[in-house]
């Protein structure tokens, strides 16, 4: 056995590759676009720590993104798991209520599809600390069907998405929405964050937030205005300024004290201020859940022959799989375990909402706030996110007295600090300095969501980022010169239809340089499509039309000429065997298209093709450094 094959470096059943075949023309005059290829195959020296085992481990540490050998990610700490999970439920509580006060329906509804996205769709698998429940992305989708249909029909549409969406997981067709930009990602995370602090700092002053994200941000001075005039409201404000305060220095207390949750410290801290006499800020009400469940009867399924209705369903089933799935690849950002698997998750999702259907409650999706604390409280399991579901169960359930000494401002602040870790600003400038381009698509992304919604933002972020990298790599370069009687055009790069003005214009300037021979070279041309092609072939054909000599030479696979023959340092043409050039000008023939040998003239020896044969040659010297780049340079010389 090999040296190699003892150490673990090759399989035994391996063959290393035969080096390919060297070319037959001499290296120093081979052409700028000639291949070269020399695999290294000279086996290295082994290392102590060259061992298969430690290889493979660690590349499935890498790929898993931490997860043990059976797949189940990392070891819980169930301290942090359980301290994670309080953090989630503090979150996911006011957003609850408040997106089923956004979307017309009663807000123990909202709670209902919190638990159900923590108790179903957290204990399933698919992602790992991703949470769901009622969104607010949904919101208005939702107040629009409760509005045209009523509440009752809700949970019919719900159920429909929800079966869809197993469907959908089923055909897997969920890592479809894999393929996202980071540059999107980070514009939808901001495009979330910003209209969530300001939305919030409405009922961080026991005060109701006029309505969409730009109505909040203009509403800023009557809202300052109004809180200092009121001493309740200043003090509801001071509870939510505490909370965001906590919320950014609690980590930097000394000892074992900073393992507490912020977010707990500061609901202490608000219960504790609102007991106080002469106090009244607004704490959470939360009524009977149970007599809040809808379930679907004969009468709601009778109302699927309607086409209004399939429509919603087909409505809310794009909706909310794009959002939980798009927010999974946010999620799985910010975080180094177990990677998001986007068709079980959308099965998952689909699980949700068939049971939230059932019971007449709200749609559900991936939540980027609760997901953010969940990551942000230190979570590395599925348990976090399942537990919050049980907290929300537990508490509007059997504790609703509890529930009703916290106050809203503490809540509120709470969702002003995840609002403003999922904004991230400093984000903006670094990737202004990364990329403007990409800058460009980020703030396009959170533009759009702020001034419109999550999906369009999102739809209209992809949509850029994909022109952009159209635009990038369809990078042409169009360098030509004027010799004695010809003009040459040498191109390089991806030549795509978005690059076919600046085609145009150097072809232009060509046949407008008054030289009785052009030659277009396009062998350094890695990708041609149609409409530049076909551009190149109409120029071709109406300059030879005009009794111009136009010598094209188009990309193509390479091919090995045949070795020199006959007379002294000269070799054969394969096309044309009597037609000979120098030894040392051998070149890979390319699919070159043909042009027209009009007045030629051959070397003497040789009798050459007839007068209708159709023939090429390619100027190997090389280009002059001073090439003009651009049509308007090449014309002025």
């Amino acid at each position: 056995m090999s040296g190699m094959h003892a150490r673990g470096r090759v399989p035994a059943h391996a063959r290393i590759p035969d080096p390919p075949p060297a070319p037959d023309f001499p290296a120093p005059n081979a052409p700028a676009y000639a291949p070269t290829y020399a695999p290294d195959i000279t086996p290295t020296p082994a290392s102590p720590m060259d061992k298969p085992t430690g290889t493979a481990k660690s590349t499935k540490s890498a790929r898993t993104g931490g997860a043990d050998k059976n797949g189940k990610g990392p070891k819980a700490d169930l301290a942090t798991e359980i301290t994670a999970s309080l953090v989630v439920f503090l979150v996911a509580l006011p957003l609850c209520i408040g997106v089923a006060v956004a979307s017309g329906v009663p807000a123990e509804l909202g709670i209902i599809s919190g638990v159900i996205g923590g108790l179903v769709v957290g204990a399933a698998r698919g992602s790992t600390l991703q949470v769901s429940g009622p969104a607010a992305g949904l919101a208005a989708l939702v107040a629009e069907t409760v509005l045209e249909y009523g509440v009752a029909m809700l949970g019919v549409i719900v159920l429909g998405s929800g079966i869809l969406q197993i469907v959908l997981g089923l055909v897997r067709l969920g890592r479809i929405f894999q393929a996202i930009s980071l540059a999107v990602v980070q514009g939808m995370l901001a495009g979330i964050g910003l209209p969530l602090m300001f939305s919030q700092l409405y009922p961080m002053s026991d005060s109701k937030a006029p309505g969409t994200p730009i109505e909040n941000m203009a509403g800023l001075p009557g809202l300052i205005a109004d809180t200092f005039a009121n001493p309740q409201a200043l003090i509801a404000a001071g509870l939510g300024v505490v909370t965001i305060v906590l919320s950014f220095l609690w980590k930097k207390m000394p000892g074992p004290v900073k393992k507490i949750p912020a977010a707990l410290v500061a609901v202490g801290i608000g219960i504790g201020v609102a007991s106080l006499p002469g106090v009244d800020v607004k704490t959470l009400q939360v009524g009977n859940l149970l007599a809040s469940v809808d379930v679907p009867g004969p009468t709601e399924f009778a109302g699927l022959a309607d086409v209004g209705i399939i429509t919603a369903i087909l409505t809310f089933t794009v909706i909310a799989s794009a959002e939980s799935l798009f927010t999974a690849a946010a999620v799985d950002r910010m975080h180094s375990g177990p990677r998001t698997r986007y068709n079980p998750e959308l099965i998952a999702q689909g699980a949700g909402n068939t049971v939230a259907g059932l019971l007449g409650a709200l749609p559900i999706t991936a939540v980027v706030a609760r997901s953010s604390a969940n990551v942000q409280a230190g979570a590395k399991t599925r348990l976090s996110r399942t537990l919050h579901g049980l907290w929300l169960l537990a508490f509007a359930l059997l504790l609703p007295q509890v529930l009703a000494l916290i106050p809203i401002a503490v809540l509120a602040g709470v969702l002003v600090h995840s609002g403003w870790k999922l904004f991230a600003p400093e984000e903006f400038p670094k990737m202004w300095r990364q990329d403007r381009g990409e800058f460009a698509v980020m703030t396009l992304t959170t533009l759009v969501i702020v001034a419109t919604a999550l999906l369009e933002g999102v739809l209209l972020g992809l949509a850029a980022g994909i022109v952009l990298a159209a635009l990038r790599m369809s990078q042409t370069v169009i360098k030509q010169h004027l010799e004695e009687d010809t003009a040459k055009i040498v191109m390089a790069g991806n030549a795509t239809f978005l690059r076919l003005p600046q085609l145009i214009e150097a072809l232009e300037a060509a046949a407008e340089a008054g030289k009785p021979r052009i030659r277009l070279d396009l062998t350094g041309v890695t990708h041609l499509d149609h409409a530049c092609r076909n551009q190149v072939e109409e120029f071709v054909a109406q300059q030879r039309g005009f009794g111009l000599r136009v010598e094209l030479l188009m990309p193509g696979p390479a091919k090995p000429t045949s070795t020199p023959t006959g007379g002294a340092d000269m070799a054969a043409d394969e096309d044309f065997p009597s037609t000979a050039r120098p030894a040392d000008s051998v070149l890979p023939r390319r699919g070159y298209s043909p042009l027209t040998a009009t007045g030629a003239t051959y070397p003497p020896q040789s009798p050459g093709p007839s007068p209708t044969a159709e023939w090429f040659y390619l100027d190997t010297r090389p280009m002059p450094e001073e090439y003009p780049t651009r049509p308007e340079e090449y014309a002025s010389r």
